[in-house]
């Protein structure tokens, strides 16, 4: 049985991801955190990592940025490996996850979709035959407009797995309202819409001379994020001190 603790478990995610695991006959929440205690769950539930006394074999964490530091700290004191699913984090904080993987498992990524990150796998190969041929890139993502957070983690992601493939010869561009030139060659645009409960949708263009190539993914429900956070930590649990990815898992 694999006992999992929950950060972040009163929110939409931490919801998702508590019906999800409620399925699993061979894992199951034993503690959540969160702000808000008020919801009636079948675990205990604290409002800090600092407070939680209950052992687990691995975290799920769909809480904010703002706690990864002292979340690190925990998991790394009890050597507990953690599925890291929120997004927003800092340069510095980026830093000090690779850091602390040295120590214990964390598996980090900006979308916990399956699909998305099969997306990622297209990309790759897109970008080299695409980019040589010198179209141009661009991506538009959009969310509900209750993210705080903008651009998405996984319009991100999508940019830099596509970069990472090319030697990083792109640099970002997310606004062009005080821009006034041409585009140039090398850039990638990331645009952000937020409105009404959208989920997450992702476009990856690509514009060349007389034809465009979109790639797309649409999310309709918070439960394909909830399912692969689950199946992430079925992955990670036991695994050696290391940074893991979505990729390592499918």
């Amino acid at each position: 049985m694999i006992r999992v603790l929950l950060c972040g478990c009163n929110g939409r995610m931490g919801r998702a991801v508590t019906a999800m695991v409620e399925k699993e006959e061979q894992m199951r929440i034993v503690a959540g955190i969160d702000q808000f205690t008020e919801v009636a769950n079948s675990y205990p539930v604290f409002t800090s990592i600092a407070e939680c006394d209950v052992e687990a074999d691995v975290v799920i964490d769909f809480s904010s940025s703002k706690v990864t530091n002292d979340l690190l700290e925990s998991c790394i004191k009890t050597n507990t490996p953690v599925v890291l699913c929120s997004t927003g984090h800092s340069e510095e904080q980026l830093a000090q996850i690779r850091e602390a993987s040295k120590s214990v498992a964390i598996l980090k990524s900006g979308n916990m979709s399956v699909g998305i990150n099969v997306l990622e796998k297209l990309l790759k190969q897109a970008v080299v035959i695409l980019g040589n041929e010198g179209y141009d890139i661009e991506i538009v993502e959009k969310h509900h407009n209750q993210k705080l957070d903008a651009p998405s983690g996984t319009a991100l992601d999508l940019a830099n797995c596509m970069n990472e493939e090319v030697d990083n010869k792109y640099h970002y561009v997310y606004d062009r309202t005080t821009r006034r030139e041409k585009r140039e060659e090398n850039e990638i645009g990331i645009s952000s819409i937020r409105g009404g409960s959208i989920v997450g949708d992702h476009d990856v263009i690509f514009a060349g001379q007389d034809e465009v190539i979109t790639f797309s993914h649409s999310a309709y429900s918070r439960a394909i994020f909830a399912k692969g956070a689950v199946t992430a930590a079925k992955f990670l649990s036991g695994k050696e001190p290391g940074f893991y990815t979505m990729q390592d898992v499918i």
